[in-house]
């Protein structure tokens, strides 16, 4: 699946393309006509709840800089989504991490580059080693307890001080 916001909206559709041409079925989830007033979550929470609940593998989303789409999309429970600006990130956060969408800035990458991130972030398998599987339990056991502490979150005390 993909989307973006107006951020990302040429982008997109230049992906899109090149997606469908190499044999990809691809789930658009917008934008699907350019509006400089459109908000990115509108669509990249659509695109991790559908990679959330598998309706489909994997995802990209798009907004101007990154940041915001990958910020939203792992406000998604099962979401491991980060903003990827290099060849080994791409490959690297599905292997170790098991990445399920890659996230770009539609003002900070070109669609060369862009092309190329989507591609090697598709061909890379996550590696089942024990250590990052160990790790991945120690993430969702976060959303668990995200989930259920009630205290957390805009207005609320929260349950442990990072900082001072």
């Amino acid at each position: 699946g993909i989307a973006t916001d107006h951020g990302g909206f040429d982008l997109k559709k230049e992906l899109v393309t090149q997606l469908r041409g190499a044999g990809h079925e691809v789930v658009d989830f917008g934008a699907h006509h350019l509006s400089e007033g459109d908000d990115y979550p509108d669509y990249v929470v659509p695109l991790a709840q559908a990679v959330a609940t598998h309706e489909v593998e994997r995802g990209v989303a798009i907004c101007g800089s990154g940041v915001g789409a990958s910020v939203c999309a792992n406000k998604i429970s099962g979401i491991r989504a980060a903003l990827i600006h290099d060849h080994f990130s791409a490959r690297q956060g599905v292997e170790d991490d098991h990445m399920n969408i890659l996230c770009m800035g539609g003002r900070t990458v070109g669609p060369a580059v862009a092309w190329d991130l989507v591609q090697t972030f598709l061909a890379a398998d996550f590696s089942q080693a024990p250590r990052h599987l160990r790790r991945l339990g120690k993430v969702a056991l976060l959303e668990t307890e995200n989930e259920t502490d009630k205290t957390c979150g805009p207005g609320g005390r929260g349950r442990k001080r990072l900082a001072r």
